[in-house]
């Protein structure tokens, strides 16, 4: 595996490979690495002839105060993780490389940016999509790869990808979990051993609105009380949000029959945890 710190070395690199008519996957990272974000490695692995990562902790997407400086880094053991996966080269810039000085240029998906986690943390969408797209301009894959977990993320960058033009395919891939259910985040890091547990609230809130579908519940007032009732009844929780929206817009929707996302944020403690489930579409709408 060849690591890479400067943007035209790495652009150098990329375009020979698909000069060579080569396939090339992108699987942008912020370290921390743990099986979900193996798992997006390995699709790009199937999908594509060759898988180049990125590993840079975006400052653009934390807030004055959030975790920007105790987010988790493990330099040596992500580097290991990324060419044991087959990873041949990873694009891992520091801050200077990618915002040169004052950046005063960003890319923000209006009406989009401030729903879901853009709600609560303002400008954390315009920093996502700002580095994203330089790391497309940069990398130009043929695909990148994305977890579900993130799903407002994926949806924001689909839209991005739509309206700039972005010769690339987005694949988002599905959430992994822990065997209890929670979703694989390097936040859990952040969590103490009864806060872990604590943590299984978002999954188990999760569950019943799953359960009333299948009983044929298609109103998303109704299947997000069944979700609330949840996690009510975890004191260590402090519920953001929990939304029934459209996967692709984000906008709320009131009958879940064409498809939604039912979307859950949460603080335990002080570590804000997410995740989703998709309702898919039924067959005859």
């Amino acid at each position: 595996m060849h690591i890479v710190e400067k943007a035209e070395e790495m652009r150098g690199q990329c375009r020979a490979w698909r000069l060579s008519g080569k396939r090339l996957g992108l699987v942008p990272t912020m370290g921390a690495l743990h099986e979900g974000h193996l798992s997006l490695l390995r699709a790009a692995a199937l999908e594509c002839d060759v898988v180049a990562a990125s590993l840079f902790v975006n400052p653009l997407q934390f807030g004055p105060t959030e975790d920007l400086a105790r987010y988790p880094r493990d330099f040596e053991g992500d580097c290991a993780k990324f060419e044991s996966e087959g990873v041949q080269l990873l694009f891992a810039p520091p801050v200077q490389e990618m915002y040169a000085g004052p950046n005063l240029t960003f890319v923000t998906v209006e009406g989009m940016s401030d729903r879901l986690c853009g709600r609560s943390r303002p400008g954390h969408f315009r920093g996502v999509t700002t580095v994203v797209s330089k790391l497309f301009h940069i990398v130009e894959p043929d695909a990148a790869f994305f977890g579900q977990k993130d799903a407002a993320q994926a949806a924001i960058i689909r839209r991005m990808v739509r309206d700039l033009n972005f010769a690339v395919q987005i694949v988002v891939c599905p959430i992994v979990r822990e065997p209890d259910g929670v979703a694989m985040s390097s936040r859990n890091a952040y969590l103490d051993p009864e806060q872990r547990i604590a943590a299984r609230v978002l999954y188990r809130a999760l569950m019943p609105a799953q359960a009333a579908l299948r009983r044929g519940e298609r109103q998303a007032a109704a299947l997000i009380a069944e979700a609330c009732a949840v996690v009510s009844q975890e004191s260590r929780a402090r519920l953001d949000y929990l939304e029934i929206v459209d996967p692709d817009t984000l906008e709320p929707v009131n009958d879940v029959s064409g498809g939604a996302l039912l979307a859950i944020a949460s603080f335990i403690g002080t570590t804000r945890l997410i995740d989703n489930i998709v309702i898919p579409p039924e067959k005859n709408t």
